[in-house]
């Protein structure tokens, strides 16, 4: 399709990950729509195991085995999925205490759970430090709570400080450090924040630096991971005692919208490789972490939803469905979108349609928000055809407003 005689309109990138078989899309070895009869109702988030751990097997195969592979499970939190994650990545991160919990219940070693999260509340500290886990400081109130608890508990706090640092990830989707940020402790205060945990006889451990999300630009991430072990070693010197610890967080992107490549992991490995070999000489004792939600399971998972009506208005197609943005807020680009764009979408059991068409799909609730795909060339799709939102495995179920208009909840299977 053209936008102009010379321009042609950018293209998703290749959703190639589940195979096609008669037409239907396969997640986990099932055709999509028997998949759905065994679910017994649409909507429906599926996540296939065998993506999950190919992505996991990939990241490892490109990156230095030095470096520690942590899932993030503010992505995906869903405990079936989670215990999967817990057996093939060396630790877990979590953000509050509800996932501390999952992680636990999942069978994480307490050892490599870490905690962040800028507005820890009191119970939640007392969980960490009773529980064994790190706690990543954001706030000078973070480091009294918890020496208090230390003492009443009769256990060392293990605490690492989250910097923000004074750069940013570039080309990221979310900046979380760089600037004024309610995230961690601003890097000119960090030794002071230092002295801090000293003082109170706090079990440090190392650092924390998380610059940003979403990225897709190799060289920007390459940078970032550069300036961040730069910061580190400068901290080191104020540190209590050695560093062990060496978060450089994640940002690692995965394409959503028309035009977007998939990210070059080749780069990034062999940063980290230099990198793992200089930090050997100057902190000996330090273990680097990756950490990524997004990027391990984004890709593995597809929102389901059912067309109930199509409808034409004023020569416009619109395929009606069963869910939306209450189960899908981010495809309905109200999740931090400026510009809203499509997510890949596609009608899962009419992959090679030949009879095709430009449609809209809206989910059933009385808003214009409720758009899963604008203007989208898919296969011609009648009532009770599947419609499949690619890229859907990460913030979709724990980020959408399920309560909205009261429409039922929406499920999840792990295949």
């Amino acid at each position: 399709m053209l936008m102009s005689a010379e321009k042609l309109v950018p293209a998703h990138a290749p959703m190639n990950q589940f195979a096609v078989v008669d037409e239907e899309l396969s997640v986990g070895g099932l055709p999509l729509s028997r998949l759905a009869a065994r679910v017994g109702r649409t909507p429906f988030y599926a996540y296939d195991r065998g993506l999950l751990s190919a992505r996991v097997a990939a990241l490892r195969a490109a990156l230095p085995p030095a470096v520690k592979l942590h899932y993030a499970m503010k992505a995906n939190p869903m405990p079936a999925l989670v215990c999967h994650m817990a057996a093939l990545v060396d630790g877990i991160d979590v953000a509050s205490g509800g996932e501390l919990k999952v992680a636990l219940d999942a069978g994480a070693d307490a050892r490599e759970i870490s905690f962040a999260g800028p507005g820890k509340s009191l119970g939640e500290l007392r969980q960490a430090v009773a529980a064994g886990i790190l706690v990543n400081v954001e706030s000078f109130r973070e480091i009294g709570e918890l020496a208090t608890i230390s003492q009443d508990l009769g256990l060392p706090a293990r605490v690492a400080v989250r910097v923000n640092p004074d750069f940013e990830l570039k080309s990221s989707g979310m900046k979380m450090g760089g600037g004024p940020k309610q995230f961690g402790i601003d890097a000119e205060r960090v030794p002071e924040a230092l002295a801090e945990i000293g003082r109170n006889g706090l079990a440090f451990e190392g650092f924390h630096l998380f610059a940003g999300s979403q990225n897709l630009k190799a060289e920007a991430i390459v940078e970032a991971q550069q300036k961040s072990v730069a910061a580190a070693r400068r901290f080191a010197e104020h540190a209590p005692t050695p560093v062990r610890f060496l978060n450089l967080g994640g940002g690692f992107g995965i394409p959503y919208f028309p035009g977007e490549q998939r990210l070059d992991l080749a780069p990034i490995g062999a940063n980290l490789a230099e990198l793992a070999g200089s930090i050997r000489d100057d902190l000996p004792e330090a273990s680097i972490v990756i950490e990524l939600g997004r990027y391990l399971v984004g890709e593995a998972g597809i929102y389901v939803t059912r067309v109930v009506d199509r409808k034409i208005s004023r020569g416009q197609v619109f395929l009606v469905t069963d869910g939306g943005l209450n189960h899908h807020l981010s495809a309905s680009g109200n999740f931090g979108q400026v510009i809203r764009k499509n997510y890949p979408v596609a009608i899962g059991n009419r992959m090679d349609g030949a009879a095709r068409e430009t449609a809209s799909v809206v989910g059933p609730l009385c808003t214009p928000l409720d758009l899963l795909a604008d203007k989208m060339e898919l296969a011609k799709a009648e009532p009770g055809d599947l419609v499949a939102v690619f890229q859907s495995g990460a913030y979709g179920v724990s980020a959408s407003p399920q309560a909205f208009l009261g429409h039922p909840a929406v499920t999840e299977v792990l295949v």
